[in-house]
């Protein structure tokens, strides 16, 4: 009987990592289809899983805590990265308009932009799924994992 509260533990400690990861794949599936949709489910599936499951075990408290943290600070990460592009694109605009300047300016800043952007989310969601993949493996064989590069939000 021990056991399998043990096994349940690791096994919702580790589907806080995990519903990260399968956010992610819902988001850009809805995003693939045409349904142009923004919410923040990377951070909210595991928050309903650790808010209803934290206080039956001080594991699934810790790795959900962990899992949420670097949830957010992703989440941060990326709007930092969209709000540093939108105001290089206004600056772009603003110099070609009170230049006379030519729109190949502006499109130059926008292939460029648009190029970056893309190998930025490229990266960070390969790092995102290896980083989750790997702590998903650590929390189901009761292991401790901290997130690199992480804002600890939630301690």
């Amino acid at each position: 009987m021990r056991e399998k509260h043990k096994q349940q533990m690791r096994t919702w400690a580790m589907l806080c990592h995990i519903s990260a990861l399968l956010a992610w794949i819902l988001l850009f599936s809805l995003v693939f289809i045409g349904i142009p949709l923004y919410l923040p489910l990377n951070v909210l599936i595991p928050l309903i899983i650790w808010r209803f499951k934290k206080s039956q075990y001080s594991w699934i408290d810790f790795q959900g805590k962990e899992s949420l943290n670097f949830q957010i600070s992703l989440t941060l990460y990326i709007l930092l990265i969209i709000i540093v592009s939108l105001l290089l694109m206004l600056v772009s605009i603003g110099l070609a308009v009170t230049t006379n300047g030519a729109l190949n300016v502006v499109e130059t800043v926008f292939n460029t932009l648009l190029m970056s952007w893309m190998w930025v989310i490229i990266i960070l969601m390969l790092l995102q799924g290896f980083l989750v993949s790997f702590a998903a493996i650590k929390a189901y064989k009761g292991e401790h994992f901290r997130y690199p590069v992480t804002i600890r939000v939630l301690r």
